[in-house]
């Protein structure tokens, strides 16, 4: 995984371990660049400083090794990073490991083509990222290499193009709000050393609520949001139990409206209902095509038809979870 890590943080971490975890990877390399070309250096903090800041916050993880070896490559884009490392590790496999908004602006990327041609590639949700990650240049280009989740596992093994697009929870975490914080943070005058400015406080990944062990929380929710669809004439409802087969939620409910006005109003209702004390993050609402609400334990996609129908997410899933029990309404 290459990137400024300008600092490193918690979004970073989070998509290190799963990707170790459902790719079936040895390790995950953290590829600090000098600098990235389509990033200002203007608010770029030095190399060193970011190279031992991503080390401090990958400390701790045996599996997650932090590298400067782009540097010691002199390579500043990731077609030529990809195509050195394969030659200096020949008898290795690798796969390139990004978020989803580096997907929707891929095609930016000097190369972008040769480089998925020529490596493997997982791409994870980020907020406010997948719609146009999956519908954009890169993604539509590249359809017929994409890899069902549920064969991730052999990423590594397979011959490029290939590519899996995981959605996750999502990672609130950013190095650019991080820096703003840094920036608006009052500091005292002799409170930080010169030394100190490589070191990255941890940042939780996710706002969690206080553990009710003696009640299951997702199937109330889960429950409030069938019958807000139900009520609102959603199609085609479909629930999928997730519960101790993945991290992403317990729950993922699939649903159709008949048109992008009747996808909108579904989400707004769906939004009302939901419990104010429970964060939900939402994408897509203005188009209408497809929206994705977040809202913790349960996932929900709500398509038009013809959209729903070219991504078939169910398929997906199936074949990721095959014990999954997967409902229609």
């Amino acid at each position: 995984m290459g990137g400024s890590f300008n600092p490193a943080h918690g979004g970073h971490l989070h998509i290190s371990l799963l990707a170790l975890q459902r790719l079936n990877l040895d390790e995950v390399w953290w590829l600090v660049s000098p600098q990235n070309p389509l990033k200002p250096v203007k608010g770029m903090a030095p190399f060193e400083t970011r190279l031992a800041g991503a080390a401090a916050f990958a400390k701790g993880h045996p599996r997650i090794k932090v590298s400067a070896i782009e540097a010691s490559f002199n390579t500043s884009y990731t077609a030529d990073t990809i195509s050195a490392l394969e030659r200096r590790f020949p008898r290795s496999r690798f796969v390139w490991l990004m978020g989803g908004d580096n997907l929707a602006q891929l095609p930016r990327w000097k190369r972008w083509v040769e480089l998925m041609e020529n490596v493997p590639i997982a791409v994870f949700d980020r907020p406010q990222t997948s719609l146009r990650a999956l519908s954009g240049k890169a993604a539509q280009r590249f359809a017929s290499a994409r890899i069902p989740i549920g064969a991730a596992r052999n990423l590594a093994e397979m011959t490029a193009p290939a590519w899996t697009f995981f959605h996750t929870k999502l990672d609130p975490c950013s190095a650019t709000e991080i820096r703003k914080k840094r920036v608006s943070r009052p500091r005292k005058p002799k409170e930080i050393a010169p030394k100190e400015t490589a070191t990255i406080t941890a940042l939780p990944t996710r706002r969690r609520r206080k553990a009710q062990p003696a009640e299951r929380l997702s199937p109330a929710l889960l429950t409030t949001i069938l019958t807000s669809l139900e009520d609102g004439k959603a199609e085609g409802i479909v629930t999928i139990d997730l519960a101790g087969k993945t991290e992403i939620a317990d729950y993922m409910v699939i649903a159709s409206g008949r048109s992008s006005r009747q996808v909108s109003a579904l989400t707004d209702h769906l939004l009302e209902v939901l419990p104010k004390k429970w964060r939900s993050s939402v994408e897509g609402k203005a188009q209408g095509d497809w929206v994705l609400i977040d809202a913790g334990d349960v996932i929900v996609h709500l398509f038009r038809p013809e959209i729903r129908a070219y991504y078939n997410l169910e398929k997906m899933w199936g074949a990721a979870f095959p014990d999954a029990e997967a409902a229609g309404r």
